[in-house]
């Protein structure tokens, strides 16, 4: 019989509320998921809790092959012509941050999800969710930086939609943006076209927007103002495409930062993946917070980045590219896969020693994007 313990605060429980019962015993995601089997804040971070949640419950819903991918944007087919299309929502807190704000953070992140499959963004939705009580001035500085970020992204704003929740149930204004773009012939960038050998390219420092967020939200200084990294990626990847449309796979490495990243394609690709940690281009301003505070600068958020999988042949000339456009200055390889431990990603340490790099559980920082 299902439980139908009350909670102990006296509320119903689901299925006294007529929700279908969900047997857990089965899944394999680590606590506190099994122990408390409610949504918590790990659930958004990107990490290992977030692909549970996503396999267990929403990918069995909806059920499809194109969902079943599992990229940052779908690859569809619509009359002929090749599509990207992507959906993200926005929650970060606090609103504006140094090097931008929820706005600019809104247009950026969905432009660069439809650019990791090699599609220029044509067309954005924007949705606001604004709470009771917000000030008018935050929510024309929000639009104004959006419209700002679509005309630099070269995207239009085409549709929208306004929702207001009462005072106390939302953080201000939440977004949510939609996109639709047109995916080159012959450019096809997916995990399962990476093999072994080929070179893994950062395009530049990491850990910037994690850690510029934290430290305005809990008012750190760190003797350097650090910028978020926010920025549209669509035309470091045209450049990088106009060396050859042979990429394998392109990610930006947001929520989980480079490590879920690298992660998520090891294991989509079934290959191993070797980094070089002093190759990683890490600020010294990051490094320096991320070891006052315990935390590892490859699961730091990053807005603005992009991690390649390039077939070795090309991985000179793309590299080249890169450091040509001013969002790829600071490019670097940094490592390549291999044919040993498949799905599994391996850094070597400065000292000669080898470390797992594995998916996180959840976010080091939460509500980052």
């Amino acid at each position: 019989m299902p439980d139908t313990t009350r909670s102990a605060h006296g509320a119903p429980t689901p299925a006294e509320r007529g929700l279908p019962t969900v047997d857990i015993s089965g899944w394999t995601c680590p606590t506190p998921v099994r122990d408390q089997p409610r949504v918590v804040m790990g659930h958004g971070g990107g990490g290992a809790l977030s692909a549970e949640l996503v396999q267990q419950i929403f990918a069995p819903a909806f059920g499809g092959e194109i969902l079943a991918q599992l990229g940052d944007a779908a690859a569809v087919s619509l009359g002929g012509v090749r599509l990207a299309f992507s959906t993200d929502s926005y929650v970060v807190r606090p609103l504006f941050f140094p090097g931008g704000c929820i706005g600019d953070l809104a247009v950026n992140g969905t432009v660069n999800d439809l650019a990791m499959c090699g599609a220029r963004a044509a067309y954005l939705s924007c949705g606001f969710i604004l709470e009771e009580g917000v000030e008018m001035p935050v929510v024309a500085g929000v639009a104004d930086a959006m419209g700002a970020a679509a005309r630099a992204a070269g995207v239009e704003v085409a549709t929208g939609d306004t929702k207001v929740v009462e005072s106390g149930h939302g953080d201000g204004v939440y977004l949510n943006t939609a996109g639709i773009g047109l995916i080159p012939a012959g450019v096809d960038l997916r995990p399962q076209r990476v093999v072994p050998g080929d070179v893994v390219i950062v395009s530049g420092d990491i850990g910037l927007h994690g850690v510029a967020i934290m430290s305005v939200r809990e008012g750190l200084e760190f003797g350097v103002e650090i910028e978020s990294d926010c920025a549209a990626l669509g035309g470091l990847v045209e450049s990088m495409l106009a060396v050859t449309p042979d990429l394998h796979v392109l990610r930006d490495p947001t929520r989980g930062g480079l490590a879920a990243a690298l992660c998520e394609i090891a294991t989509a690709s079934c290959t191993g993946v070797v980094i070089e940690e002093r190759a990683v281009p890490v600020p010294a301003a990051v490094a320096n917070a991320c070891a006052i505070l315990g935390l590892d600068p490859m699961y730091v958020a990053n807005e603005g980045k992009l991690v390649a999988f390039v077939p070795r042949a090309h991985a000179d000339a793309v590299l080249d590219a890169m450091r040509a456009h001013p969002l790829g200055a600071g490019a670097a390889v940094i490592g390549e896969t291999v044919e040993t431990h498949p799905g599994m990603v391996v850094a070597r340490t400065p000292l000669g020693g080898t470390r797992v790099v594995d998916l996180p559980l959840g976010e080091q920082l939460p509500r980052i994007c």
